[in-house]
């Protein structure tokens, strides 16, 4: 009796179920609670690190028997964007013209839908396939610290598949390093002025994006538009400060601000005035690539103490001297950035301002010497800087038999070969090839787009592809 080929439906059933399970990174114990017991269900072997990456391990199809296991990856946490109560919150997903969005909040797919349909290969008794090894880690997003602190005998096989990429049409074989690094300002606070105005700034409906594929999209960061109107409000006026809190996640471009101040001597009409030009200010210069961005100033209430304004001139001085953005395109990658900083979150604690930067590139020693250089910045300011995660670029040889049968088993299936490019993303391939010598990875996924925001998306055309894609080259490999 033929086999029948497993559709996609299952893959929307287990994305459903772990859209069910709040997944921050830093926090997937839930959600490896859920692997484990899936394997159990199948009465599959599985294994559970210190850091909650888990590893389900599937034996051959009938006749496929005694060849090195094939690898599939991904990561379970999720960048958790709109959302009130990241460790509690569900995800609300919906279909609309062909795309899976979220209502408010960032989706998950990157990469529940990836590891969706890792689990239903699992599954499947009519998937032909070698020995499985399906992988799971933590804290992609946000340190990398699951796959930086695999053990040597994690894994078996060296032949990964990577369902982790964005980009549809392309296999991923190369990737971007990244460090991402916090520096604590140390704050003092003082009485509150006993006259003045506050106000309440509040920057929204900005896009966000991810901070490595997005960053050269002209996406407004509320990072950089705060800047601008304080430094617009300082030629006029001096001001005190109560709290300042800016964006969502650290691998996310800022897209929301909210600053308590304090004018001693400015009226609503000087601060309306403000709003007014900064919202001009955002249409002219991201209009186009995000037009939904814009200010609103607003009464608040007194406070009762302020930061002294020696840490905000501190914050300001060190934020003129760290790029934000684009830092250079790549001179060999057509139309590929190579270095990029981003400051994603600047969050105001009971003893310090805590500002988090992203830097990425494809040269590692660009990605230290950029990182050491916003450290210094730091530094000369008294703030103490923490390297959080150093992640090493990755690239793989385009000429592999392993990538060519990739790319021959796109063209053979959906009629159309892929681009092979590296991404100016991290992915976790850096340390798989620490750790396992001799690993060669092949990274694809389906059409995501804007993912790390409350616009993230996946076509779902392109999720019934890649799925077919990857159930033949299982079969091929075995």
């Amino acid at each position: 009796m033929k086999k029948q080929i497993p559709t996609t439906e299952r893959v929307f059933q287990i994305f459903k179920e772990l859209n069910q399970i709040p997944r921050p990174s830093h926090h997937e114990e839930h959600v490896a609670d859920y692997l484990c017991q899936f394997a159990e269900r199948l009465n599959l072997a599985y294994e559970r690190d210190a850091e909650n990456c888990v590893v389900i391990r599937k034996p051959a199809t009938p006749g496929h028997e005694g060849t090195e296991p094939v690898v599939l990856l991904n990561h379970m946490d999720m960048v958790c964007v709109g959302m009130n109560d990241p460790l509690n919150d569900s995800i609300d997903a919906y279909v609309e013209n062909g795309w899976m969005k979220a209502h408010g909040t960032s989706l998950g797919a990157d990469n529940g839908i990836g590891l969706s349909m890792a689990l239903a290969v699992l599954e499947s008794a009519d998937i032909i396939h070698r020995p499985l090894e399906v992988i799971t880690t933590t804290n992609e997003e946000d340190g990398m610290s699951g796959a930086a602190q695999l053990s040597k005998d994690f894994l078996k096989g060296r032949k990964v598949i990577n369902l982790d990429s964005e980009d549809y049409d392309t296999i991923t074989t190369g990737a971007a390093g990244a460090c991402l690094q916090f520096h604590r300002i140390p704050i003092e606070r003082q009485a509150a002025p006993k006259d003045g105005n506050w106000y309440h700034i509040r920057f929204s409906g900005g896009l966000g994006g991810h901070s490595g594929v997005d960053i050269n999209k002209n996406h407004c960061s509320t990072v950089t538009a705060t800047q601008v109107l304080l430094n617009a409000i300082r030629q006029e006026h001096d001001f005190d400060i109560t709290s300042v809190n800016i964006g969502e996640a650290n691998a996310s471009i800022a897209s929301s601000a909210e600053i308590i101040i304090c004018l001693p001597s400015a009226d609503a009409d000087f601060m309306k005035k403000q709003e007014q030009m900064m919202n001009k200010w955002l249409n002219n210069q991201f209009g186009n690539s995000d037009p939904g961005i814009h200010c609103t100033i607003s009464p608040s209430d007194k406070q009762d103490t302020v930061i002294e304004h020696k840490t905000i001139d501190t914050l300001l001085n060190s934020l003129k001297k760290i790029p934000q953005g684009v830092v250079k395109m790549s001179e060999t990658m057509t139309g590929t950035v190579e270095t990029s900083n981003n400051i994603g979150r600047i969050q105001t604690e009971k003893d310090c301002i805590v500002v988090s930067t992203h830097t990425r590139s494809f040269i590692d020693n660009e990605m230290k010497k950029l990182s050491h250089a916003i450290a210094e910045a730091f530094a000369s300011c008294d703030a103490k800087s923490e390297t959080v995660m150093s992640a090493p670029a990755w690239q793989e040889n385009q000429q592999s038999a392993f990538l060519q049968l990739t790319s021959d088993t796109f063209q053979d299936v959906l009629g159309w070969r892929p681009r092979m490019v590296a991404m100016h993303f991290v992915l976790e391939a850096g340390f798989f090839v620490q750790h396992y010598p001799g690993i060669q990875i092949a990274s694809i996924g389906p059409r995501i787009v804007e993912p790390h925001s409350t616009s993230e998306r996946v076509e779902l055309s392109t999720i019934e592809d890649i799925w077919r894609v990857l159930l033949e080259l299982l079969k091929r490999l075995a």
